[in-house]
């Protein structure tokens, strides 16, 4: 008995979609135009892509924390004293983490380990990592 009306519904719903002939779908015209623009996005990032290496390196670990606003406000102030390091931000759960730079040499990573020191007392980290490379800088050091 507990089958009946189960098997009672699906048969009705069966007969009523087969009777209305399917679904209609109404889709907005900005959706394909949404579509467009990633696909051109894309298109844009994977050409960078090609013009982008990587290569081991180091990079500076600046704060380690579990309080985002602390996080960004590291990032901002890296972003604001040392425009030209790129900074990384990343949450690895129960932290967010904060690492800057892209370092190929170990010297060049310990120089501005002593500036970013004033900006940041708790310490700052040397850490092996594989960081980005221009084509210009990875033909000069071969």
């Amino acid at each position: 008995m507990k089958y009946v009306l189960p098997l009672l519904m699906l048969f009705l719903c069966t007969r009523l979609w087969a009777q209305t002939g399917g679904v209609a779908v109404y889709k907005d015209p900005r959706i394909d135009l949404l579509l467009k623009k990633q696909s051109e996005v894309n298109n844009l990032s994977t050409r960078n892509s090609s013009k982008r290496r990587t290569a081991p390196g180091y990079r500076l670990l600046v704060i380690s924390t579990n309080n985002k606003a602390e996080a960004m406000a590291a990032r901002t102030k890296i972003y604001s004293n040392f425009p030209e390091l790129k900074p990384y931000m990343w949450h690895q759960s129960p932290y967010f983490k904060v690492k800057v730079g892209n370092f190929t040499s170990r010297q060049d990573a310990q120089a501005y380990q002593k500036r970013l020191g004033a900006f940041f007392p708790t310490g700052v980290f040397i850490m092996n990592d594989i960081v980005e490379v221009s084509p210009d800088n990875s033909e000069s050091e071969d």
